[in-house]
């Protein structure tokens, strides 16, 4: 599965801006499972259901890849993401074909919903392990806890527990924070952390983005090794993360928890002792320079007199 087209960076070949990656599983639920079964894929017409065999599904997807391919080398951006869309809506047909889900799956799946917001948040986060975006906290609750966070609920979230640390610091056990720019240890635009982790683990350098990716790629596939059953809601989000990784996964639906495990920690072998020394010195630099609510919440910018910046 292809959801986006990762930019690649100049200093390892693979990286990519700030957030590319966290955008990676934010595109894949812009088609609702319904309509997933009303796409075809020649030219977005619909058609009265998806194919119940999966090979046939992989035959069709086989020839969607080589429309998407000539789209995106004849820069028809618009086809591309149309062709794009039913590309997943045919993936999610190919897992259902191969893996129908139990209806005894739903039971525990309602237990989430019980748990506080900052909770279940703060449960998410700490199963990745790294700052996160709103819609991949959403995805990795609803896939791995069973929950049904709704992502758009998580905008004010960070801005409340800023205020309620500035009104009593500390009194509470943690905080949903804000994760650091390592140039400026300003807020990061849409990612949250935890205020119990060190800042080393909060600060985001030029490496940080594809460093963290992987971290939680790691993260995602031992959860899925350690579920007794298969879920197909964890197994769906290992997939989005393994299909970016080199050597993760041979195709689509693919991907095993051991060989995304190893894929993801031979690059990160390669970018996180870079990554790391960027993180400490920022984190030095942070901690010398700032107070404790900005150490959790970001130094604020403020305008130069007379300069106009």
């Amino acid at each position: 599965m292809s959801c986006i087209s990762t930019p690649l960076g100049p200093e390892t070949g693979r990286l990519a801006i700030a957030g590319t990656y966290w955008k990676i599983l934010e595109a894949c639920n812009t088609v609702s499972g319904r309509e997933w079964g009303l796409l075809e894929i020649t030219g977005g017409r619909t058609v009265d259901g998806m194919p119940d065999d999966a090979e046939e599904i992989e035959q069709r997807l086989a020839a969607l890849r080589a429309e998407v391919r000539q789209a995106r080398v004849a820069g028809d951006r618009p086809r591309e993401r149309a062709l794009r869309a039913q590309q997943r809506a045919l993936e999610e047909a190919w897992e259902e074909a191969l893996a129908p889900e139990p209806a005894d799956m739903l039971a525990p799946r309602e237990v989430g919903s019980l748990l506080p917001l900052r909770e279940q948040v703060h449960g998410a986060l700490t199963l990745l392990t790294v700052p996160a975006a709103p819609k991949l906290i959403a995805q990795v609750y609803n896939a791995c806890f069973g929950g049904d966070i709704n992502s758009a609920k998580l905008t004010s979230l960070r801005r409340d527990e800023e205020r309620s640390f500035r009104a009593a610091a500390f009194s509470r056990p943690y905080y949903l924070c804000a994760a650091l720019t390592a140039d400026r240890l300003a807020p990061v635009r849409g990612l949250l952390a935890i205020s119990t982790w060190p800042l080393e683990q909060r600060v985001i350098g030029a490496l940080s983005p594809r460093v963290d990716f992987l971290k939680a790629a790691v993260r995602i596939a031992e959860h899925v090794d350690r579920l007794p059953d298969t879920d197909r809601g964890a197994a769906r989000l290992l997939w989005l993360f393994a299909e970016n990784i080199p050597g993760a996964a041979d195709g689509v639906g693919s991907a095993k928890p051991q060989v995304v495990i190893r894929a993801a920690e031979a690059e990160l072998a390669t970018h996180e002792p870079v990554d790391r020394s960027h993180r400490e010195a920022a984190a030095a630099r942070a901690r010398a320079q700032l107070d404790d609510a900005g150490q959790l919440f970001g130094a604020s910018l403020r305008a130069v007199p007379e300069t106009g910046t």
